[in-house]
């Protein structure tokens, strides 16, 4: 299992993803492989394709509190920048270029401010995020990624 955790910790609540990747990797759950990156890029299908699963962490701007948990479907288009890639790419060239049949999930964790140049995520930002590593610890430990998304709202 993959986890990949994405953001800009210099503009503070963005850095909810590698933060959570952090506290991941800190559990050293057993199959459980973390990854931290400012975005997702093309260069992560690899990673994606040698999992059985992936879960994609990242601050949401707006939504519900705490966080959303959704299945994630592979998409692929016709053109599309190699410098920054939405989950559902990730996993549509990782299915395409590897024969990946990995599944993939989001884990967006609200946050409130994405200041330019400010280091640290606001009260209600780390509340979230720590709430939301709870829960995704729970699902890595178990396995059990269609039974979390029951009772989560479709975002």
């Amino acid at each position: 299992m993959l986890v990949v955790g994405y953001g800009n910790p210099a503009r503070q609540d963005d850095g909810i993803g590698p933060w959570i990747a952090d506290r991941i990797e800190e559990a050293g759950i057993d199959g459980v492989v973390v990854d931290a990156d400012y975005q997702l890029t093309v260069e992560h299908a690899a990673d994606v394709a040698g999992s059985r699963a992936v879960v994609f962490v990242d601050a949401a701007v707006e939504g519900g509190e705490p966080f959303g948990f959704r299945r994630v479907e592979p998409e692929l288009r016709e053109s599309f920048s190699t410098h920054s890639v939405s989950p559902g790419m990730v996993v549509g060239l990782a299915e395409e270029l590897f024969g990946s049949e990995a599944k993939g999930y989001v884990l967006s964790v609200r946050g409130y401010s994405f200041a330019m140049f400010t280091e640290g995520m606001t009260e209600g930002a780390r509340r979230n995020a720590e709430v939301a590593a709870v829960f995704l610890r729970g699902v890595l430990e178990t396995g059990d990624f269609e039974g979390s998304l029951r009772g989560q709202p479709e975002r």
